[in-house]
């Protein structure tokens, strides 16, 4: 902890946290993350102790223990988390015992032997933000206080006359109701 403080006077309660940057929360990406996304996103985050990541699990037994009971949900939520990049899979699992494994992408990938070929170079740390809009930072430019020059120059010369009625139109409306009247077309 660091300056003579303890667990106990850290303001927290005791036991490990999940460490979630806001730039993942504030992400674009996270705000379109469906709840059950968002829920699962949630669970490796806590599996993840930081030189374990490319070892979190996401099987119906490990997620049943948490409370997980829909195989359905948690298939559509893994794959609406591995389309968004926010968790990569390092081990496709087999039956009848070989779970995958898999990575959050806002942390560096742990130091573990047992990696699928080539899944350590194709790894990519914050790959999430792959969809972000570009914006620019503003930087140092100071905002221009000259007045703006508008939609360009008025013309100075009056409109050429007075305006004239279409010939064969009547300024005079018709009797009846407008939906009762044939259109024009027919006459």
């Amino acid at each position: 902890m660091g300056r003579g403080r303890s667990k106990a006077s850290s303001g927290r309660d005791p036991g490990g946290f999940v460490a979630l940057p806001w730039a993942v929360l504030d992400s674009p990406a996270f705000l379109r993350l469906s709840h059950p996304a968002k829920a699962l996103l949630l669970e490796l985050a806590r599996q993840c102790h930081g030189d374990d990541n490319g070892r979190l699990l996401l099987s119906r037994v490990h997620l049943a223990a948490r409370g997980w009971k829909s195989a359905d949900v948690i298939q559509r939520a893994k794959d609406e988390l591995l389309e968004a990049e926010f968790i990569f899979q390092t081990v496709q699992g087999c039956r009848p015992n070989k779970a995958s494994w898999y990575a959050v992408t806002w942390h560096k990938l742990g130091k573990i032997q047992g990696f699928d070929p080539g899944m350590e170079r194709a790894f990519r740390q914050g790959a999430y933000r792959k969809n972000d809009p570009l914006c620019p930072s503003p930087g140092q430019v100071r905002p221009s206080i000259a007045p703006s020059p508008g939609q360009g120059r008025a013309s100075p010369v009056p409109s050429p006359g007075p305006i004239r009625a279409k010939k064969g139109t009547s300024s005079v409306p018709s009797p009846g109701h407008p939906l009762d009247m044939p259109s024009p077309a027919a006459v």
